[in-house]
């Protein structure tokens, strides 16, 4: 993404459009919809063992203060043949850019395969809660960065659940929608997501974070409007890869652990409870665990905080956040960790960490906004590499748009 401007909301669906216009004998869509990509607070790697994450959608700005929400539009049109057939803009997805097959019924069910990019698509149309479905045409365009932890996938699937309640209604349960994007990305993209992304992106409010109970999947909207704070997403332009890797590793090492303690998930467990079964654990399943206890109870703590306005306190969480994802959960790198360090010099930063899987993507700092320019200066004067910079506030969830 370094050096490309990217489009702002209404640049993306013009986008759409005239590649829509293109590829589909001139029509015009009939449907267009959005899904915001997402930042996630604090609260990593505790989603997929049942506790608290604390992400928000992100209506961005950049330094020239132009508009731009980091999101998924897709445009399109039912057609009378039973057919799909859809296609993305994205520069870094592979080819073919354009993808056809049947609409799934009773007797004919999708498969996943290639390309992978149509996979998250696919999956979500499987998985479509109501039907039978039509055939349709389709555009994607998206401004969320590839790789950069603000969850560019879930924001495919849930613009594509969006785009499907526009074609054939399903009976408006946000949660159950969630789940089914979630569903799409295991067994259609083979990653074994949490909930938070899927859920963010459906039900992400307006001036709100939002508080995320993964084990019940309750939802608490805590206020984020202070006029004083900024949020700053710091990209470092550093893609990660982690399906098939390091992200199902870490997932199977939580759930080693959890049998090990003899619970059903590390949201059971505390501190004491790990302490006593350490013989029982490898040194680095004990350090993975150590880290998702710690992150639960730490984004517990931030909640309260973020509540109570002590934004100190919440930006110390934020750091003993950073330091366990790097020490014990190991899926930090030297660009984030360097970017972090950056932003904690500037006076006026109450703490900063990295946001999303990891190995690569943003960094999340909560800052005065009086100290917002001083902090990017500083922090690209200080990165080796060429980061990109995106100032936030809350924005809305998925929604059908005007065309």
């Amino acid at each position: 993404m370094a050096g490309r401007r990217e489009a702002d909301l209404g640049s993306l669906l013009a986008q759409a459009r005239v590649a829509y216009r293109g590829a589909f004998a001139g029509a015009d869509p009939e449907i267009a919809v959005s899904a915001p990509g997402r930042v996630n607070l604090i609260g990593e790697h505790t989603d997929y063992n049942q506790g608290f994450v604390l992400p928000m959608v992100g209506f961005s700005q950049r330094l020239s203060l132009q508009a731009l929400q980091l999101g998924t539009v897709m445009v399109g049109s039912p057609r009378r043949d039973g057919t799909i057939s859809i296609i993305t803009t994205a520069e870094e997805a592979e080819e073919p850019k354009r993808v056809q097959f049947p609409a799934p019924t009773e007797t004919n069910t999708l498969r996943p395969g290639e390309p992978h990019w149509a996979n998250y698509v696919k999956g979500v149309i499987q998985h479509y809660r109501a039907g039978p479905l039509p055939g349709f045409n389709a555009v994607i365009a998206s401004n969320v960065p590839l790789g950069g932890g603000l969850s560019s996938s879930a924001s495919l699937e849930v613009a594509t659940y969006t785009f499907l309640q526009q074609l054939c209604p399903d009976d408006g349960d946000l949660v159950a929608k969630a789940l089914a994007c979630q569903k799409a990305e295991h067994t259609f993209a083979g990653m074994p997501c949490g909930i938070m992304d899927q859920f963010i992106s459906v039900m992400g409010k307006e001036g709100n974070a939002l508080l995320i109970d993964c084990r019940s999947l309750e939802t608490f909207l805590l206020p984020l409007t202070d006029p004083s704070l900024v949020v700053l997403i710091t990209n470092s332009n550093v893609r990660h890869a982690l399906t098939g890797s390091e992200y199902p590793t870490r997932r199977r090492q939580c759930e080693e652990a959890a049998k090990a303690l003899g619970k059903a998930s590390l949201r059971e467990a505390c501190m004491a409870d790990l302490e006593a079964a350490r013989a029982l654990l490898s040194e680095v399943v004990y350090r993975r665990a150590r880290h998702v206890i710690g992150e639960i109870e730490r984004t517990s703590r931030a909640a309260q905080a973020l509540q109570a306005k002590d934004y100190r306190t919440f930006g110390r969480l934020m750091v003993e956040s950073h330091n366990s994802l790097r020490d014990d959960y190991e899926v930090s790198c030297p660009e984030l960790d360097g970017l972090v360090a950056a932003a904690l010099e500037v006076r006026g930063v109450y703490g900063s960490r990295m946001t999303g899987g990891g190995f690569g993507g943003c960094t999340v700092t909560l800052l005065e906004a009086g100290a917002a320019e001083e902090a990017l200066q500083h922090i690209k004067e200080k990165y080796n590499g060429t980061a990109t910079f995106y100032f936030t506030t809350p924005s809305d969830g998925a929604k059908a748009q005007p065309l």
